[in-house]
């Protein structure tokens, strides 16, 4: 699929539909692609999603995006960690410089660079993060010469509709300092178990934790994985923000481990899902096929005490511990199986070879 925002502008657009005669053959398909979109009417639960019907309403749509890019693109931030390597990116949503993120993007770092669109930079300190439904919080420590960071509004997602439009940003491919974060344009799919949703907006790699806007220039939405196409995408509803706000904002950690498929393919893994033990540690959920866990012979209720003599008190502690290693790296693991303390010496794998 290609992103009708991703590839042309939608002034041009415009102006090969009202004549065909002169388009190039891609842009032919675009055309009879968006005057489909124009005339479809979508149903959910009764209720018909907003539509287009003409060119006036599409350039009514067109407005309302460049006016909705215009205020929240410099809240739109790009995260790195220079310790461990973790990147994506983000959203500012108050004037204190609370950003929300995915829960995959802060894993192991304590503190993150904030980038913004025009290059500056910022400090950022890791608060909580729920892994179950890949929402993290970070917190700008540096102080704003302006007296305030700029932010954008959070809005609710539970009333979004299937068809309804969406707007994605985020540092695709991580910053780029001669492009703004690009601009992807689509529609709701579906509704999700845990909060989440779906889009058929783009992303890539460097997307991960960046924001999904209503057309009201509100965050409905924070980017969380690539689906089986491009044309369907997770995203962490604001809804799930929402209910763990407290809870994120005072630094809790919780949640399986999970993955995301837009994170980096080379970073080192285990090839666990794990949550925190109730006495400390981190124990075992689910283990991959063929995964470092499977050959080193760990198993589900196998509880992580230490790595390479690092104590694993919780998840944050084990994504910390990892990610002072690479992929191929051999790290010896303590357990606690039941009675017994057992040690594990382990290859750490690639998180693109990790079949889930």
């Amino acid at each position: 699929m290609v992103n009708i925002c991703d590839a042309f502008p939608v002034e041009l657009l415009i102006k090969d539909i009202i004549n065909p005669d002169f388009m190039t053959p891609m842009i032919r398909s675009l055309h009879f692609s968006i005057v489909g979109f124009l005339s479809v009417i979508v149903i959910c639960g009764g209720q018909a999603a907003p539509t287009m019907q003409s060119i006036e309403d599409l350039k009514s749509v067109q407005n309302k995006v460049n006016k909705v890019v215009a205020k929240v693109l410099p809240a739109t931030v790009s995260l790195f960690s220079a310790k461990n390597g973790a990147s994506g990116s983000g959203v500012i949503v108050n004037k204190d410089g609370l950003i929300l993120t995915a829960g995959h993007v802060v894993r192991g770092a304590e503190e993150m660079t904030i980038v913004f669109p025009d290059g500056k930079q910022a400090r950022g300190k890791v608060l909580g993060a729920n892994y179950t439904r890949d929402a993290a919080m970070i917190q700008i420590i540096d102080k704003p010469k302006s007296g305030s960071w700029p932010y954008a509004e959070v809005g609710t997602s539970k009333t979004l509709a299937t068809g309804d439009l969406v707007i994605a940003l985020g540092h695709a491919g991580g910053f780029d300092p001669v492009r703004t974060p690009p601009v992807r344009f689509g529609r709701v799919i579906t509704h999700r178990t845990n909060k989440f949703l779906s889009t058929d907006c783009t992303l890539i790699g460097g997307d991960s934790g960046g924001p999904l806007f209503d057309l009201d220039g509100k965050v409905v939405g924070i980017h969380s994985s690539i689906g089986a196409d491009l044309t369907s995408n997770n995203h962490a509803g604001i809804e799930g923000f929402h209910q763990d706000w407290k809870k994120l904002q005072a630094g809790e950690t919780w949640g399986s481990l999970g993955g995301s498929n837009l994170g980096d393919p080379d970073a080192p893994v285990i090839g666990i899902d794990a949550v925190e033990a109730p006495r400390g540690g981190v124990s075992i959920q689910r283990i991959y096929q063929d995964s470092p866990a499977s050959k080193a012979d760990l198993r589900v209720g196998d509880v992580i005490r230490t790595i390479s003599g690092r104590n694993i008190r919780n998840l944050r502690a084990l994504y910390a511990a990892i990610a002072h290693h690479k992929s191929g790296q051999s790290i010896k693991i303590r357990i606690t199986r039941g009675q017994e303390s057992l040690f594990r010496n382990l290859t750490l794998g690639r998180r693109g070879d990790i079949r889930r």
